[in-house]
């Protein structure tokens, strides 16, 4: 099922993670968009973050460069948060 990893930390909870779905949303025109990221190396900067924790864009591809997102909540599969 999960094969065991000499790494630690978030390197760790790759082994884990199939995608995540990231709920992107401007507060000033109250647009939001959902995109859904399976590169593990992308979504390494989101793992052990705090809420209110500032993220660049750019580890998440060139199209995000620039932006800065902020952890606003979220859950995983069982609905932890």
């Amino acid at each position: 099922w999960l094969k065991p990893l000499a790494q630690s930390g978030a390197e760790r909870v790759l082994a884990a993670v199939d995608d995540m779905k990231l709920n992107i949303a401007n507060p000033t025109t109250g647009l939001q968009k959902v995109f859904e990221i399976d590169d593990d190396k992308k979504l390494l900067p989101f793992f052990d973050k705090r809420m209110s924790t500032e993220v660049s864009g750019e580890s998440l591809g060139d199209e995000f460069k620039g932006y800065i997102f902020r952890i606003a909540g979220g859950n995983d599969k069982q609905g932890f948060p």
